[in-house]
């Protein structure tokens, strides 16, 4: 007999292609950001980051959980944003901040491909 369990849709769709909607949606959130006519204050632009930080590093973790072989490349592609912006930025604590999204997402990410691992192997 075959078990009809219920699938997420996020398994039929590739890993490599949920990591490029989720870089896109975070271009999106950036220029949504920037463009609507929000007081000029530091705590704007605070909010922002931190949705963007939150964001990432839930999509990292689901994205490994469906598929924990992306590890390798999910939070690459969904941090190149950011890695690109830590090229050209020369001020160092903006550096700080924005390695530090890049650790949140890579530390989302392993716990996401190590309980997506344990689910493979319970099903098995």
């Amino acid at each position: 007999m075959k078990n009809k369990a219920k699938t997420s849709r996020m398994v039929k769709i590739p890993a490599w292609a949920l990591s490029l909607m989720t870089f896109f949606a975070t271009i999106g959130l950036f220029v949504l950001v920037d463009y609507i006519p929000f007081p000029g204050s530091i705590s704007t632009e605070i909010g922002a980051v931190i949705i963007y930080v939150v964001f990432l590093t839930v999509a990292c973790f689901f994205i490994c959980k469906t598929h924990p072989k992306s590890i390798w490349y999910t939070p690459l592609i969904c941090n190149a944003l950011v890695i690109f912006l830590v090229i050209l930025d020369r001020d160092i604590w903006v550096r700080i901040i924005l390695i530090s999204m890049i650790v949140l997402s890579v530390a989302g990410a392993i716990v996401g491909a190590k309980i997506g691992r344990g689910k493979i192997n319970q099903a098995e």
